[in-house]
């Protein structure tokens, strides 16, 4: 390549989707459920994003299709401040995409574990904004299931942003969701009464519950309730009912009173709405606009000169990956090649199938396509405050996607 071209980006063609070669790798940072991320740099633009890249036929074998197409759904249909933001979704023949914000700062986890020591200024901030982002998910009928310190990522500044939706679901009017979906540490009571006796069923509020344990973990260090994921239900049901929650005397009064609404069992009681979180006493003096621009300086800002994330995923995508992202292209042009050859091992015909339901079910997204078209700065939602993507109207229509998906893969298992 001659070096007086290097310097200039590359012009893709505008009709072109975007796929896996329009952006250069820089480094793996993390992996979650089902996927490893790195960030990326967009060759022609030079923004940086975070990807997340999940390998289908092992979605297809641990039964996760599913999952990955219904976190795909909900994000094409949001853009909010304190989210993480979908960009891009594609694929290749080995694995899915989704490009997102990047948020260097970090999960609230990785800095729990650092021993950080938030104040009640940070958690009292942290509160305001996470509020305003799950009133902005009621209101699109979204129920995340999964709000804890894990999934909340601070962007450079230290303001807080929610990610991972992959075991959100869409509720509507006053339908209740059932299934059993959570991260037990951070799962409101109704949720496991569900599991236990069939429930009511549950709706917005076990977010608000999460919101509470996730507060009041970032606060003391610890959990209001000792819950493990290998906690037997019977007995978390026992610890709600006989357990009282212990608030350090050291903490105001406002924000014990605050951190009990949240912690209420009875969800009819609980604070469960942008507006019982505006009414408390202690966040009567948040200038509410002056949150939701990000105006508020966060007191807690993460190291910018180091990336807050355990190096060692770095080490496992050079080292331990069988097929690493880098490598991907030449791997790409080789099985081609094979292919077309006679004597190629094809895949045994009920995976093969799967792949290519996969592949023809799979929702394409290109957010920067969509602000062009719209002529605007990027609002994806109709007059009627419904999600206005196709993917929204797939997840109302019959969730289309998701059966063909557990269709397949029944019996894909390993």
């Amino acid at each position: 390549m001659g070096g007086n071209h290097s310097h200039k980006p590359p012009v893709f063609d505008e009709n072109e989707e975007v796929n896996f070669d329009h952006f250069q790798i820089l480094r793996a940072i993390g992996k979650g459920s089902f996927g490893k991320v790195c960030i990326v740099q967009k060759r022609d633009t030079k923004k940086m994003y975070a990807m997340k890249y999940m390998n289908k036929q092992k979605c297809i074998e641990r039964d996760e299709v599913r999952n990955v197409f219904r976190e795909l759904q909900i994000m094409q249909g949001l853009e909010h401040p304190f989210l993480v933001n979908l960009w891009y979704s594609f694929q290749d023949e080995e694995d899915m995409f989704m490009v997102v914000d990047l948020l260097l700062g970090g999960d609230l986890r990785y800095h729990l574990q650092q021993n950080v020591h938030f104040t009640e200024g940070d958690v009292k901030l942290y509160v305001c904004e996470l509020a305003l982002a799950l009133e902005y998910l009621q209101r699109y009928h979204i129920i995340h299931r999964d709000i804890k310190p894990d999934n909340i990522l601070l962007d450079e500044h230290g303001h807080v942003h929610i990610a991972d939706f992959n075991i959100a679901t869409v509720v509507k009017g006053a339908e209740k969701a059932s299934s059993m979906a959570g991260t037990k540490p951070y799962m409101a009571p109704e949720v496991f009464q569900v599991y236990v006796d069939g429930g009511p069923g549950y709706s917005y509020p076990v977010d608000w519950w999460s919101l509470g344990v996730t507060a009041y973990e970032l606060l003391r260090g610890w959990r209001p309730y000792e819950i493990h994921s290998a906690t037997p239900i019977d007995e978390i049901l026992n610890m709600f009912k006989v357990e009282r929650v212990h608030y350090s005397s050291t903490w105001c009064k406002g924000m014990v009173a605050l951190l009990k609404k949240l912690l209420t069992k009875d969800p009819e009681s609980r604070l469960s709405s942008l507006g019982d979180i505006q009414s408390a006493p202690y966040l009567a003096d948040m200038n509410w606009d002056a949150v939701l621009e990000k105006a508020l300086t966060p007191g807690f800002v993460p190291n910018k000169g180091r990336l807050n994330c355990d190096p060692t995923f770095e080490l496992e995508e050079m080292i331990l990956e069988s097929k690493p992202l880098h490598k991907k292209k030449k791997r790409l042009a080789k099985n081609r090649s094979k292919d077309g050859s006679k004597d190629s091992c094809p895949l045994n015909g009920h995976l093969q199938q799967c792949l290519e339901t996969v592949r023809k079910e799979f929702i394409v997204f290109n957010r920067e396509k969509l602000w062009k078209q719209q002529g605007q700065g990027g609002q994806l939602l109709d007059t009627e405050g419904r999600a206005g993507s196709q993917a929204q109207g797939k997840l109302q229509d019959g969730c289309n996607n998701n059966i063909l998906a557990h269709a397949c893969s029944r019996g894909c298992s390993s």
